[in-house]
């Protein structure tokens, strides 16, 4: 008797999500939404009045998993676990997300330089019946950072696609002194917390 591997539905466009997945062997395909997430309104990416970060993470990671299990069921594809995550920084309580443009990008990592802030990531996975999410914090504090080596740090490119205009897996990580929680929750996915929560789902691993 031949039995299919279990598979999860990965409802994000980030690569670092994808190469995590596949670090602990969970078998995935891509779930992408149409058009622009960040103005989909049944994915909100923006903040409510007076949401602290821990409310917003959450419940962008949510509305993903929840909208990506309604689109799986609308394009009539076989029903599986779909998993979804939200990642921003929290910095004195105000949620610092993926930089605008190059000057933003300069701006946050100049707030950034010689303190520390927190990295929140939220993970959530739904079907057609229920929905659940963790949460992962983790404490990251940067060294003094020179004027010349953020404004080249900034014209690779890097910084512009990530939460805090940076990225703890690439060349920003010269930049951090000492972090305390998570190392896969700071660049996208908590591996420990989405292992718990497939489980909750009946995908074994």
């Amino acid at each position: 008797m031949n039995i299919l591997p279990a598979r999860i539905y990965l409802a994000s466009r980030s690569p670092r999500r994808r190469e995590l997945l596949a670090q602990i062997g969970v078998a995935f395909d891509l779930l992408l939404f149409r058009g622009d997430i960040r103005h989909d309104p049944d994915v909100l990416e923006d903040t409510l009045q007076g949401e602290p970060p821990e409310a917003y993470v959450c419940r962008v990671a949510r509305a993903k998993a929840t909208h990506g299990a309604r689109l799986a069921k609308e394009r009539g594809l076989i029903m599986r676990p779909v998993l979804s995550a939200d990642t921003t920084l929290d910095l004195d309580g105000e949620i610092i997300g993926k930089p605008r443009n190059v000057d933003d990008a300069v701006a946050i990592l100049q707030r950034l330089s010689g303190r520390a802030h927190f990295v929140l990531t939220a993970v959530a996975v739904a079907n057609e019946q229920r929905i659940e999410h963790a949460l992962s914090v983790s404490e990251v504090r940067f060294r003094a950072l020179q004027e010349e080596e953020i404004l080249r740090y900034v014209r690779t490119g890097e910084p512009m696609d990530k939460a805090g205009a940076y990225g703890i897996q690439g060349r920003a990580a010269m930049f951090v002194e000492a972090i305390r929680g998570s190392h896969s929750g700071i660049v996208g996915l908590p591996l420990c917390e989405t292992t718990l929560l497939l489980r909750q789902f009946g995908y074994p691993i």
